[in-house]
């Protein structure tokens, strides 16, 4: 997947391209005075956000992965399984 970076007044003005080469899975990325505002991608994208949103930190791997096809029994699996103590702490220099 190609990214492309584009000012307001240059997405303002190539708007059909930009919509076009959305299309064809490239993410836009539109900044105002140098900073990121906003992003152009595809449907199936924003879809695939909103689910990792809705699942948040708190929920952990099993709500995650229930937005993947095809993962119902990867998150049985995860919800069933039991913890075996806690991990011993890893010293980090």
């Amino acid at each position: 997947m190609k990214n492309s970076t584009l000012t307001v007044a240059e997405a303002k003005a190539t708007l059909s391209e930009v919509i076009r080469a959305v299309e064809a899975g490239t993410t836009v990325v539109i900044t105002r005075h140098g900073k990121p505002v906003a992003a152009l991608v595809k449907p199936e994208d924003v879809q695939r956000l909103e689910t990792l949103r809705a699942a948040g930190p708190e929920q952990g791997l099993a709500s995650v992965a229930g937005g993947w096809k095809g993962s119902d029994d990867l998150v049985s699996n995860i919800a069933s399984a039991s913890r075996r103590g806690r991990r011993k702490a890893v010293k980090l220099d």
